[in-house]
């Protein structure tokens, strides 16, 4: 059974919109997209393609796939190990509109997000990664649906967009399984999933 993994980046305000280019979303007129690149190295490099290493299959949302299928599969190089694993495996778009994508390998899921998922997940050897994606990723948090997340926060408030966990977000908790910093100071930390938070106090005991 394949485990669903999520990479996503934020900001330190919480905003995962246009993280890779000026032009990637521009939705309710956010101007400030492209706010990673200053931050990408070696570091970051070396994590993303072990990301890749383990996929078996991707899952994305429907902006995301867009983004992604106006720009992979341009890219031909063989040594790049990313667009081989993004043009080769098996692709998942959730979309209740998209009914031709022109994505080789692209399958198009419409009916019940739980139900389709867990299907998904039972039939596919190696990670399922789910890339960006915020609405979607919070949609499968909420089901219960993800294993793991990748966050790779970078030192950047931006004040403005799209941010990951909204008001009503499922509570969640989570265990660290890794970490590590970039020479840029970006902040890449694995999470399992752990199931609801666990709370308690700080208070001081009465006296008896």
């Amino acid at each position: 059974m394949g485990k669903l993994v999520s990479q996503i980046f934020v900001s330190l305000d919480g905003v995962y919109q246009g993280p890779g280019g000026p032009q990637e979303d521009t939705r309710n007129g956010f101007e400030q997209g492209g706010w990673t690149v200053p931050y990408a190295d070696e570091d970051f490099g070396r994590f993303v393609d072990g990301v890749f290493a383990d996929v078996g299959a991707f899952l994305l949302g429907r902006r995301t796939y867009d983004i992604f299928a106006g720009y992979w599969p341009k890219v031909t190089d063989p040594a790049n190990p990313v667009a081989v694993k993004l043009n080769a495996l098996p692709k998942y778009v959730a979309s209740s509109t998209l009914t031709d994508p022109e994505w080789s390998g692209t399958t198009v899921i419409g009916g019940d997000l739980a139900k389709e998922v867990t299907s998904l997940k039972e039939r596919t050897d190696g990670e399922i990664q789910l890339h960006g994606s915020g609405a979607l990723l919070r949609s499968l948090l909420n089901l219960d649906l993800i294993d793991t997340v990748h966050l790779i926060t970078f030192p950047v408030v931006l004040g403005a967009g799209r941010r990951l966990f909204t008001e009503g977000s499922l509570p969640t908790a989570f265990t660290h399984r890794s970490g590590l910093i970039t020479s840029t100071g970006a902040s890449i930390q694995t999470y399992d999933l752990a199931g609801r938070p666990e709370y308690g106090s700080y208070e001081l005991p009465e006296n008896p």
